[in-house]
């Protein structure tokens, strides 16, 4: 098991730490998005260190995915759990650290290490960093979790995880991505919109639509009906097509198949452009695992589906 120790502002953890009663999630973003993250496995605990002279871990998450994406996706997808209060105030600050002029019609591309179940510690519970992390480092180190100087760090934490009750971790009971290294942790919002959008190479799934600020992650089985932020429960749909699909004027069959409701014509007596598309495939992952689940899309069928 391998654990990283990244490097954050003040401003971005005394923001998420004042509401971290509130987070489920969130996106430790990076100014550029031209370095992929590549250091962690789903699952694996990523920690917070506050730049110079705070040399202390200050908290840390659960890695879920890292995706390189526009400014203003990570804004929808996320919200204050960007660290910030408004889109405009993240882009002040990409503009300060890329030392650029501000504009609020520059659509900056950032780094994104999602991060799940995240965890903020008091002053008296911050973590004096390791000898050996280096001073100068600005993009943060890794540590085998399991021996040496990162299995010291990582017992640090737990002691702090499991010696208070504001901090204790629960653990997913269910499946959500992969075969992370440790246990399976569950998808907040944002997470599941950006690991359905790459998963789906960030097209439609019926139309094969790319311009991504109209591709929508649909739930198939929606949270507010008991589903879960889960891949398999997941579908990117270009926006029409999603509300189309989320009020049953649409569906996918358990053959992968689009179906048009008869209710779109006689309500509407429009729809010309969507029966079109009645009977065709929809585009899989090439994952199983990552495809729509078929209990899912019956109970889609079955439930939400105006025939």
């Amino acid at each position: 098991m391998q654990l990283n120790i990244g490097i954050t502002d003040r401003d971005w953890f005394d923001f998420l730490s004042s509401r971290s009663d509130q987070l489920d999630e969130v996106n430790f973003w990076q100014p550029s998005g031209s370095r992929a993250f590549r250091v962690l496995q789903p699952g694996e605990p990523f920690l917070f260190k506050l730049h110079s002279p705070d040399n202390f871990i200050v908290g840390g998450g659960f890695f879920a995915r890292f995706s390189v994406l526009p400014v203003e996706l990570a804004w929808d997808a996320f919200g204050p759990k960007n660290g910030a209060a408004s889109l405009d105030e993240i882009r002040i600050r990409i503009a300060k650290y890329r030392k650029v002029a501000a504009d609020a019609r520059q659509s900056f591309s950032i780094g994104c290490i999602v991060l799940v179940e995240p965890f903020f510690f008091p002053r008296d519970f911050w973590i004096p960093i390791p000898p050996d992390f280096p001073k100068n480092v600005q993009q943060g180190k890794s540590y085998d979790a399991t021996s040496g100087t990162g299995r010291a760090v990582w017992a640090a934490v737990e002691d702090r995880l499991q010696g208070d009750a504001r901090f204790v971790v629960l653990e997913g009971d269910e499946p959500m991505w992969g075969t992370p290294a440790l246990v399976k942790r569950r998808l907040g919002q944002g997470a599941f919109r950006v690991v359905v959008t790459d998963t789906y190479e960030r097209r439609c799934a019926i139309t094969r639509e790319k311009a991504l600020p109209v591709l929508q992650a649909a739930h198939i089985q929606p949270v507010t009906r008991n589903g879960k932020h889960r891949i398999d429960n997941g579908i990117l749909l270009r926006s029409d097509i999603h509300t189309l699909f989320d009020q049953g004027y649409m569906t996918v069959t358990r053959d992968y198949r689009v179906t048009v409701s008869r209710r779109l014509k006689s309500d509407f007596d429009n729809g010309e452009h969507y029966y079109q598309l009645h009977g065709t495939e929809v585009w899989q992952p090439p994952r199983q695992e990552d495809r729509p689940k078929r209990q899912f899309l019956e109970w889609h069928a079955d439930t939400v589906f105006r025939g």
